[in-house]
């Protein structure tokens, strides 16, 4: 790699990390390019990326774009997005069916650094989707116990 495409690629990974405020960094050695196209795949559902960075390359746009210091290590596969929950959900649901071959490290929700436990908490909230569902389902109880209550009247008013 030159240092002209180092450049064009730090350029590119700081613009990238400054527009999201989930990022999740996992351990992939040993994990084959079939199963991580499949995590390519999940993860593109949810607008994220998963991309393998270089180290040193990934540590100097990370830096420039105001994140913590993650302490990146060994081979590492950066996923990023901005849902955290649904990113959250892709990354723990991989790492449980390839558990030999792909380890969660560390991740950066909110400019925050978070742990391996933290996104696995994450990752057990509901989506936005079920959220949305179990507001409306409140929303509309008084009215659907008002309907039952008028109906059961009438039903009693009919028996008379």
């Amino acid at each position: 790699m030159t240092k002209i495409q180092k450049q064009q690629t730090i350029e590119y990974l700081t613009q990238e990390f400054k527009a999201t405020q989930t990022l999740i960094v996992c351990d992939y050695k040993g994990t084959n390019v079939k199963k991580l196209e499949e995590l390519r795949n999940s993860a593109r559902k949810f607008d994220a990326k998963v991309q393998v960075i270089k180290n040193t390359l990934a540590r100097i746009a990370l830096k420039e774009s105001h994140y913590p210091d993650l302490d990146i290590q060994d081979t590492n596969i950066f996923i990023w997005g901005s849902d955290q929950i649904a990113l959250s959900k892709v990354v723990v649901k991989f790492a449980e069916t390839n558990e030999n071959t792909f380890a969660i490290k560390v991740g950066s929700f909110d400019n925050e650094k978070v742990d391996k436990q933290h996104i696995i908490s994450i990752s057990k909230l509901p989506s936005k989707e079920e959220l949305i569902g179990m507001l409306l389902s409140v929303w509309t109880a008084p009215a659907r116990y008002f309907v039952t209550g008028l109906d059961n009247l009438r039903k009693q008013k009919e028996q008379n």
